[in-house]
């Protein structure tokens, strides 16, 4: 793969942990004396999975910024999501596609006929952690990339904002997750793999409603490891709740596989 085309797909790549913007008007910001600072993290939490989105389906179009510090590209690609099933996104007249549902990730190029198709074991192995629907859908809505109710948090309040941190430390990486006083969604997500000198940061800068929907306003994406630096910036536009819509996907015959090392 050459030229623009490699950066397109080094975003499918990494776009899968990261997430939405929406182009509406910005929600009022909550000052600190607004602010109950004494919540338990179970009380955040709760209020945190209260604000879970409840729909069918997303659609609109997204535009993607992407540089690794020696190339950039940008695109703009059409985007629908069926909550709990499938994403897709298209490029301009089908030139590229990609389709995730609950255990498949698979895209293709026509200018280079070429194709992947197979599981979240590739996506796993690059960040260092175990990956599924689930966490990429999480991800792209404002949620916590794992189920906060599982462990048990510390919690504090700094910089306008709550921050939960596993009592338990995990063995292969750390986690902090800092959470927006108003609404509860995320504000920053990163994760840190110091033995293998990863660094993940997902940041919402901030939210709006959409109808009656809670959704992010601006997100920025950082993977960094010992070779590589990548950063993505994605904004979603028109977008529409809950439209009847079908997802199109269909490798063509003839085509190369491609080989993900």
């Amino acid at each position: 793969m050459k030229g623009s085309m490699v950066n397109f797909f080094k975003w499918i790549k990494y776009c899968f942990v990261v997430t939405l913007l929406f182009s509406c008007k910005a929600t009022k910001v909550t000052t600190n004396s607004d602010v109950d600072t004494s919540l338990s993290s179970k009380a955040i939490i709760k209020r945190h999975y209260e604000n879970n989105l409840d729909f069918k389906t997303i659609r609109g179009r997204i535009k993607i910024d992407y540089t690794d510090g020696k190339s950039e590209m940008s695109h703009s690609v059409s985007f629908r999501m069926e909550k709990d099933k499938a994403i897709w996104i298209s490029a301009a007249i089908g030139l590229v596609k990609a389709y995730i549902t609950l255990d498949r990730v698979s895209f293709y190029n026509r200018i280079h006929n070429e194709y992947f198709d197979g599981d979240f074991s590739y996506l796993s192995n690059l960040l260092g952690t175990e990956l599924d629907f689930e966490k990429v859908q999480n991800v792209l809505l404002g949620q916590a990339l794992f189920d906060l109710r599982n462990e048990k948090y510390n919690s504090s309040f700094t910089a306008s904002n709550f921050e939960l941190q596993p009592k338990k430390g995990k063995d292969l990486f750390k986690i902090l997750y800092m959470l927006e006083p108003k609404n509860f969604k995320m504000n920053t997500q990163q994760l840190t793999q110091p033995e293998k000198d990863r660094f993940l940061s997902i940041n919402y800068n901030s939210y709006q409603k959409v109808d009656k929907w809670l959704l992010p306003n601006k997100v920025s994406i950082k993977a960094y490891d010992a070779d590589r630096h990548n950063e993505i910036e994605i904004t979603y536009k028109s977008m529409e709740f809950n439209r009847p819509m079908k997802f199109p996907y269909k490798i063509p015959s003839g085509f190369k596989e491609i080989v993900l090392e």
